[in-house]
Order: C-alpha cells, then structure tokens, then sequence
C-alpha cells in the first residue's frame, strides 16, 4: 500500500495514540465530575490545553475544544456574525455552506474570486468592505491545492478597519506557523486529524475580547462556549500530535523537496500535465494535477486498483460527482490531488511514477 491522501486524513502516530491510552482505560471520568478521579481527567484537559497554547502563542482560556474543524468553523461564523460577511470562493465546503445558510437567514455575503494560481488578492478583500462588514473568513492553506494564502497581509486590513478576522488553518497545522500573534487574527480554527492526531477533536481560538454566541447548548463546558462532555482523550492526542508537528521542521524541508522532485519527474515523463495551484506558495506536501484527456476519476480508481491511494478534487454527493468548486473557480480542469506525509518515500513516488505513466499512458489510447 501506498497512501498519498495526507490531505484528507493522517495516520494516528505512535506518540499520540501512547499518550491517549490511560483516558480510555483506566483515567477515564467525566472532567467535570469533583471525585479524584474526574480531576485528574480535568487536569489532563487543561494541561493539553496549556500545551496547545503555547504553540499558539496565545492565553489558554483562548481555546475552545470542540468536535473538529466544521464545527470550529460554524462556531466562527455563527456565533461572531452579525452582519456583512466576505469569504473566498474557494473555501472549505465547512465555510461555503455555512455562509450559504446564513444568507438564508438575510446575511449578506461577498465570495472573493482567486487568480489562476488560487491565491486571494488582499486588496479585493479590502475593496469588499463595507459598513457593516462583522468578518472576514480566508483560509490559511487550500485543502485542495495546497495554495498559502497571505493571511497576514489580509489581517491587516481586517484590523484596520475593526473587522474580525477567520482562518481555517486546518490543512496548515503540520507545517506552517501557527502564531496566531504574528498572524494577526482574531479566530483561527484546527482540526486534529490533519496533524497526525486523532479525528473527532478540533479548536477554535478566541482572541479575548471578543464576544462569541454558543453554538451548541446545555452545560457549562469550554467556559460557557461549548456545552458537551469534553472528548478527554481526543483532546490529549491533539495535543501532542500539534506539539509534536509544529517541532519538526526538518519534516517540512523534506516534503517541499520530495514535492518538488515528484512535480518535476510527472512534468518528465508524462506530456500534456498541468499543476493546478501555485508553483511554490503551495504547501509541502501537496500536489494536484491534471492530464489532459484523463477523467481524473477513472485515474484515482485505476490507481486504487495498485494499491496508491490519491484523490480527486471532486466530492461525492448522494451518489453524484460534484465536480470541484475550486478548481472550476480557478479555471482548471478536473484534476488529481496527491498529498505526501510523514511515511511517504523517494522509492515509493518512484513506485507510483512508474504505475501512474502506465495508466495514463494507456487511457489515452482508449
């Protein structure tokens, strides 16, 4: 087997699942219970969400542990809006369709057109603002097409003119730098299972201050601001598979030369290719591509069939492909998302070269 779908989900590591193991078995109370038992679990949480923090660079009582990040984005977008909204058309369907239910509701929303390479011009953002404009939600790094946005820069104007400010930095957790201070952003959200922990627990940070209307109801969990037993184990993964990822900077120099090698070797040995995204403000591990005359589906099944599992930048919906909404905003055809990660090797790119010319080789004859 060769996984090269890191994008959609990354294996639980060692180190995590270790660290897991005591709050399914053995420290296992509800953390609100007062009972020794029930605050060692407590203190588990809250040291995990100390831990969090500090790679944040922001105050503890900033995080709020939910479910993951559609949650952590709704929360956002719900519980902070009041008013004019302005997203990109290339967000997480988490952000798309929420923004859609809003406008349901009577809100008002401005969906930002990115250029060719999928990257979001900040004075576009700038010239959507209008009075009521309450936030302004732009991903850090596209699920998709790996492209990194210039968050920054965008932060700026939002603070500028007293606008708050979103990121889904889901796909960005393992890589890119996660200071929510140099970032300059009011709200970011997280996702576990993108950085080698487990799935079911996300965050989003709260920048103090600002004032945020609960999503789900009932007790007084995450300070008032998500009711619901805390995932305790869940939340101690994520912890330190966040640690663990935002240390390993070596990881990141690796995958951006494998990425680049791989690119470079596709471009090679296979004509009439095209890489959707920008060359280089792309994440390290991501490469999506498109071959002219292949429908990408039919690849990533003939793929499958070898045992190399990619995807598609398509979603599939009640039984329908859908094709995909970024990559048509970008003016791209259907292409094939390959997503490297820690266990990915030279060898096997090679492996998958190898297969991948075969195939497309052979479907263009058909």
């Amino acid at each position: 087997m060769i996984y090269l779908d890191y994008a959609a989900a990354t294996p639980v590591r060692k180190e995590v699942l270790t660290a897991m193991q005591p709050y399914f078995t053995t420290i296992y109370a509800n953390p609100s219970s007062l009972h020794h038992l029930g605050q060692e679990a407590r203190l588990a949480v809250e040291e995990a969400r100390s831990t969090i923090a500090v790679q944040l660079n922001c105050l503890p009582a900033e995080i709020i542990f939910t479910s993951g990040g559609t949650e952590s984005i709704n929360l956002a977008l719900q519980g902070v809006t009041k008013g004019h909204i302005i997203t990109s058309s290339i967000e997480h369907k988490a952000v798309l369709e929420t923004c859609r239910m809003l406008q349901k509701k009577g809100y008002s929303v401005t969906y930002i057109q990115p250029n060719k390479q999928g990257l979001i011009n900040p004075k576009d953002v700038g010239n959507a603002i209008r009075k009521n404009t309450r936030l302004i939600s732009i991903m850090y790094a596209n699920n998709e097409i790996g492209t990194i946005q210039p968050i920054q820069r965008i932060a700026r104007i939002a603070k500028k003119h007293n606008i708050l400010f979103h990121t889904d930095a889901c796909q960005a957790s393992p890589h890119l730098d996660l200071n929510v201070s140099k970032l300059d952003v009011d709200l970011l959200t997280l996702n576990s299972s993108k950085c080698y922990g487990p799935k079911g627990v996300g965050l989003l940070y709260l920048k103090k201050g600002v004032k945020l209307k609960p999503l789900i109801h009932g007790g007084a969990q995450e300070a008032g601001r998500r009711a619901g037993t805390e995932n305790v184990p869940g939340i101690v993964g994520f912890s330190k598979a966040l640690e663990l990822a935002q240390k390993e900077k070596r990881e990141t120099k690796r995958l951006t030369a494998l990425r680049d090698w791989f690119i470079s070797e596709i471009q090679r040995k296979i004509n009439n290719v095209k890489l959707n995204g920008h060359k280089t403000k792309r994440l390290p591990g991501n490469i999506n591509i498109s071959f002219k005359g292949i429908d990408a589906q039919q690849l990533v099944q003939h793929l499958s069939s070898y045992g190399i599992y990619v995807s598609t930048g398509s979603a599939c919906t009640s039984h329908e492909v859908e094709k995909s909404h970024v990559l048509e905003n970008i003016n791209a055809k259907e292409g094939v998302r390959i997503s490297l990660g820690t266990s990915t090797t030279k060898r096997e790119l090679q492996e998958v070269l190898t297969k991948l010319t075969m195939i497309v080789t052979a479907l263009r004859k058909i």
